[in-house]
């Protein structure tokens, strides 16, 4: 019986507005704080972007407490079955997870809690309609993915541990689901083969920021500033929808990084 892809349709979305302490965020590398009233504005056009494709935003408030709180998606991982709170690897971002877990709560069925002491946050898990890829990064280890692994097994799903790249944060830094068959990703990241059973479409050479995308149902939103490979998904029939992303860059978040979709 042939799969339904339901991996790019959805309803809703949960969002967090930027505190002004995210200028004291996470940084693999320290490029300068953002611009708050610019992240604002950005922050501002993604939740525009997500209205325009359909989504009923829940838009959090600001937790000051937690600079880097408004990446909500590292915190749980949605499935149409319920939700799954993670365990960040980042010790500062713990806390985020009891914070989010009593608005999550009442949209899903069931909710299940990655107990450690593994690691795990889901800006390293990419979710297809056949599998669950799950990326060993700086921020998920090895028990974090077991214990990932089992509770998915009892909700009939199949996690495949994959590669990331020597100095990439997040496996979803570089790549991101487009369809049930197709990814966007870097060239880097297709070269290890986690993708060779998918139909692949590169970023373009030096734009490989832009593999931070997401589809929400006929939409990919991506971030601006990288003509080539928007010119690419054009050309590939996808319809996309460009928003600035220069503040969130220089914590290292990208268009997944700010949204949990269901």
């Amino acid at each position: 019986m042939a799969l339904v892809d339901s991996s790019w349709q959805f309803t809703r979305a949960v969002t967090r507005k930027p505190g002004r302490s995210v200028v004291n965020g996470l940084r693999a590398v320290d490029v300068g704080a953002p611009d708050f009233d610019l992240l604002m504005t950005h922050h501002a056009a993604y939740i525009h972007a997500l209205r325009q494709a359909g989504a009923e935003v829940i838009e959090l408030e600001a937790e000051e407490e937690f600079p880097d709180a408004l990446f909500v998606e590292d915190t749980a991982l949605c499935l149409p079955e319920g939700v799954i709170l993670m365990r960040p690897g980042a010790p500062s971002r713990l806390g985020e997870v009891d914070v989010i877990a009593e608005h999550l709560a009442p949209l899903f069925p069931r909710m299940a809690r990655i107990s450690g002491p593994g690691t795990i946050e889901a800006g390293d898990i990419l979710t297809t309609p056949r599998e669950v890829l799950v990326g060993q990064s700086a921020r998920t280890n090895s028990d974090g993915i077991a214990e990932l692994a089992s509770l998915l097994e009892s909700w009939g799903r199949t996690l495949r541990e994959v590669p990331v790249p020597e100095g990439v944060l997040h496996f979803k830094t570089d790549c991101s689901l487009l369809d049930g068959k197709t990814i966007l990703s870097t060239q880097r990241l297709a070269d290890t083969g986690v993708f060779d059973s998918y139909k692949v479409i590169l970023t373009a050479q030096g734009e490989e920021a832009a593999a931070n995308a997401i589809r929400y149902n006929d939409y990919v939103i991506m971030p601006e500033g990288f003509p080539k490979t928007t010119e690419s998904l054009r050309q590939a029939g996808y319809l996309v929808t460009c928003v600035g992303n220069s503040e969130c860059a220089k914590l290292d978040g990208g268009m997944s990084c700010l949204s949990l979709r269901f």
